[in-house]
Formats: structure tokens, sequence, C-alpha cells
């Protein structure tokens, strides 16, 4: 019983905290407006750990390389705490394993987040265009739909673009993602 509270605890927190973590090092890096309820609240969740990591984790090449640290060290000890709780046998400790694992996670969340940003995006540009969330969005997601843009028209005024970016999101968690996560499972 205890085994599952903690594993509940560790789903319920530490990864959820990672992925935040992973989208205001994404919203920096695209430059999104974080003046909006949800910028704010990723914001104000997340300053407490970030300004006090960025004293000792310079910026490199303008990237905020304290918060891709952070949620970098919050997968590792959420996968950690994971193989521990299901029983893994820690004979020695795989090391190099989880550190290539959790490289493959972040960019496995990375993904999962471009579709959830495109999914709200789409609901929002038929419900409420003008919501405060919109410039946000708009700046996450138009680095991977202007290139299709381009080469995509429009077909009877429907943008397919977006559709088109989640078969491709799919396709990258189904076929490079999956045979990375194979191989690094395979180090552990």
């Amino acid at each position: 019983m205890l085994g599952e509270g903690l594993s509940f605890l560790n789903d319920a927190l530490l990864q959820p905290f990672a992925a935040v973590l992973l989208f205001r090092f994404h919203a920096v890096w695209l430059q999104a407006p974080m003046r909006n309820p949800i910028g704010e609240f990723v914001m104000a969740i997340t300053d407490f750990i970030v300004l006090r990591a960025r004293r000792y984790i310079p910026s490199v090449r303008g990237l905020d390389s304290a918060t891709l640290f952070l949620a970098f060290a919050f997968e590792f000890v959420y996968l950690a705490l994971a193989l521990w709780l299901q029983g893994y046998a820690f004979d020695s400790f795989p090391l190099l394993g989880l550190l290539a694992w959790t490289a493959v996670k972040l960019l496995k969340l990375s993904i999962y987040l471009l579709v959830a940003t495109l999914l709200v995006e789409a609901i929002l540009s038929w419900v409420n265009p003008r919501t405060p969330l919109a410039p946000m969005l708009y700046a996450v997601n138009a680095p991977f739909l202007q290139p299709l843009r381009r080469r995509i028209p429009p077909v009877g005024n429907v943008d397919l673009s977006v559709l088109i970016l989640f078969i491709i999101c799919q396709l990258i968690l189904i076929v490079p993602i999956g045979g990375l996560e194979q191989a690094v499972t395979g180090l552990l």
C-alpha cells in the first residue's frame, strides 16, 4: 500500500513538474508571451527553483539552461524512483541508462507538449480565437506549422497543416522515439 501511494505521488508530482519546467524552457526558447493565465501559472510555480538555479547555471547560446537542467533533474529523479518502486534490483546504479532514458523521455514529453498546445490552439480557434492564450500558443506552434503551411494550401478554407503536424508527431513518437526507448531501456 505504501508503495502504491509513493508511486501515485511520484506520478502526480514529479513528472508533471518536469513537464511544466520543460514547457517553460520551450516557451522561453520560442519567445512566447507569458502574460496570460497559463504563462503566469507556469512562471509562478517554477520561479522559486528556476531563479535560484540561474545563479549557478548560466544561459548557453541564449537558451535557458537552468530550466532545462531542472526539467532533466526532476525527470531523472522521477524515473529512478519509478524503477525503485517497481522493485528494480539496483545491483549497480545504472547511471548511463538512466541519463539516456531521461533524455529520451524529455524528447517524448516535448512532442506531447507540442501536440497538447496544437490541440488547445485548434479548439480555442473555434471557440474563442481572441483568448489571452492565443499569442502564447501561436508563438509555441508557429515555428512548426509555418513550414507546413507554406507547402500545404488550405482545402476549402480548412487549414490541414495542424492535422499533418499531428500525424508527423505521432510518427516521430512511434518510430524513432520508440526505437530510442527500446535501446535505452536495454542499458538499465
